[in-house]
C-alpha cells in the first residue's frame, strides 16, 4: 500500500508538470504558484486526517500536482526576474533549499513517529507560504506578452523603488518596455503542447531535452533505491541524500558560474556515467568503495538536474517557458517510473541495470553539448526570437 500511495503521488507530480506548466504561461505565473500553495496545504493536511486509503491515494495525487506547480512557477520567476550576472545563484538556492529539506524532514521524523502528526506538521506552513504567496510580483515579461504592459510598469517602477532607483524606475513607459520585447505584433498564445515542436528551433531543443532530462531522472532514482538497500537506517539513508545532494549542487553551481550551463550539465552526465559503469567492475566484495561510487554518482546526477531546470527555461522563450518545463518535467517522472522496471533486468544480467543508465548519461551528456550555450545571455520572449537566433546561428551538431 505505501508503494501504491507513492506511485500515486509521482503520476500526480506527472500531470501537475503538465497541466500547471500549460496553465501558467497562459494564466500567469504568479497566480498558478498561489493556487499551487493553497492546494498543497489544503490536499497535504487532508492526508493526515482521512480514514480510508482510497480517499488517501487522492489527495496524495493532489498534493503531487502541487508540488509540480511550486517547483516549476518558482524556477520561472526567478528566471524571468533576475539579471544574467545574478541568475545562477538565483537559481540555485531553491535547489539547495531542497536538499536541505531532506535533512530537515529525517530530523523531523526522527522525532514525531506517528505519521500522521508528522504529516500534518509538514503541511500546515504552505498555508503561511499561500499568504505570503500574495506579494510576490508576476513576471514582468509575461505581462508584456499578453498584453498587459501598464501592469507591468507599475511593478517595475516598484522593483526600481525598492533597489533605489526610483529616478529610473520614474522614466519607465509602456512604450519603452514594449520595445524590449521583439516579435510582439506576431505573437500568439500557445494553444497546445504540439508548441514545443511545431517549429524547426523549438524541436531541436525540445527533443534533444527529453532524453537529457529522461535519462537524468533514469539513472538518478535506480542508484537513489539502490542506496536505501545497503542496509543503513532510513533516517541516516535521508540524511546522506540531502547532504550528497547539497555537495553536488554546490559544486555545479561554482561550475555554473565559472564555465557555462553546457559544459556543466554535460559533465555532470558524462561523470555520473562512467562512475556508474566503473562500478560495474568493483568486486562485491569491496562494498565500501561501491557504495562510495554510486553516493558520488548520485550527487553528480542531482547536480545535473538542479541545472537542467535552469538551463532549460532559458532555453525557452517567455512564451512557452512553463510549458516546455512542464514538459520535461513530466518526462523526468516518466524516467523515475520507468526505472523499477529497468532494476528488474538484473534478474537476468545483475550488471544490465548499471550497463543501461550509465551508458544512458553518457549519452545525454553528448547530446547536452548540441545545444546552445545561455550563459550571461537575455532571455528570449517569443518564438521568433528563438527561430531567429538558430537560423541565424546554428546549432552544433
Amino acid at each position: 500500500m505505501r508503494d501504491m500511495a507513492q506511485s500515486v503521488f509521482m503520476a500526480g507530480v506527472l500531470i501537475g508538470a503538465v497541466v500547471f506548466g500549460r496553465l501558467a504561461d497562459r494564466f500567469g505565473r504568479r497566480a498558478l504558484l498561489i493556487w499551487s500553495y493553497l492546494q498543497m496545504g489544503i490536499a497535504g493536511t487532508c492526508v493526515a486526517f482521512l480514514p480510508t486509503f482510497s480517499c488517501y491515494c487522492v489527495f496524495r495525487f493532489l498534493t503531487g500536482m502541487a508540488f509540480s506547480g511550486v517547483q516549476l512557477n518558482t524556477i520561472s520567476l526567478i528566471l524571468e526576474w533576475m539579471p544574467p550576472q545574478w541568475r545562477t545563484l538565483a537559481a540555485i538556492l531553491p535547489g539547495q533549499s531542497y536538499s536541505l529539506a531532506q535533512v530537515i524532514l529525517a530530523g523531523f521524523a526522527y522525532g514525531i513517529r506517528e505519521w500522521r502528526w508528522l504529516q500534518f506538521t509538514m503541511s500546515a506552513p504552505f498555508f503561511l507560504f499561500f499568504v505570503y504567496s500574495w506579494f510576490l510580483p508576476e513576471s514582468a515579461r509575461w505581462l508584456i506578452l499578453n498584453n498587459r504592459s501598464s501592469e507591468a510598469v507599475a511593478i517595475l517602477r516598484k522593483a526600481a523603488f525598492i533597489n533605489g532607483k526610483q529616478e529610473e524606475g520614474e522614466q519607465l513607459t509602456v512604450e519603452i518596455v514594449e520595445s524590449q520585447i521583439k516579435g510582439e505584433s506576431t505573437l500568439r498564445p500557445s494553444t497546445s503542447i504540439l508548441d514545443l515542436v511545431r517549429t524547426p528551433g523549438m524541436r531541436r531543443i525540445s527533443c534533444r531535452l527529453m532524453f537529457i532530462w529522461f535519462s537524468t531522472s533514469l539513472g538518478f532514482f535506480i542508484i537513489a533505491t539502490e542506496l536505501q538497500g545497503f542496509g543503513i537506517s532510513i533516517f541516516l539513508v535521508q540524511v546522506a541524500f540531502g547532504v550528497i545532494d547539497i555537495i553536488g549542487k554546490q559544486a555545479s553551481f561554482t561550475a555554473l558560474d565559472c564555465l557555462g550551463r553546457r559544459p556543466t550539465v554535460a559533465f555532470n552526465l558524462i561523470f555520473a556515467g562512467l562512475l556508474i559503469i566503473t562500478n560495474i567492475f568493483v568486486p562485491p566484495e569491496i562494498p565500501t568503495l561501491r557504495t562510495l561510487l554510486a553516493t558520488i554518482a548520485k550527487g553528480s546526477l542531482a547536480g545535473a538536474f538542479t541545472c537542467l531546470f535552469m538551463f532549460s527555461g532559458e532555453l525557452y522563450p517567455t512564451v512557452l517557458r512553463q510549458t516546455g518545463l512542464g514538459f520535461h518535467s513530466m518526462n523526468a517522472r516518466i524516467g523515475a517510473i520507468v526505472a523499477p522496471v529497468v532494476r528488474m533486468t538484473s534478474n537476468y544480467v545483475s550488471f544490465l541495470p548499471a550497463v543501461i543508465i550509465g551508458t544512458a548519461a553518457i549519452v545525454a551528456g553528448a547530446v547536452v553539448c548540441t545545444l546552445t550555450e545561455t550563459h550571461k545571455r537575455p532571455l528570449l520572449d517569443t518564438v521568433e526570437e528563438l527561430e531567429h537566433r538558430s537560423r541565424r546561428k546554428p546549432q552544433p551538431g
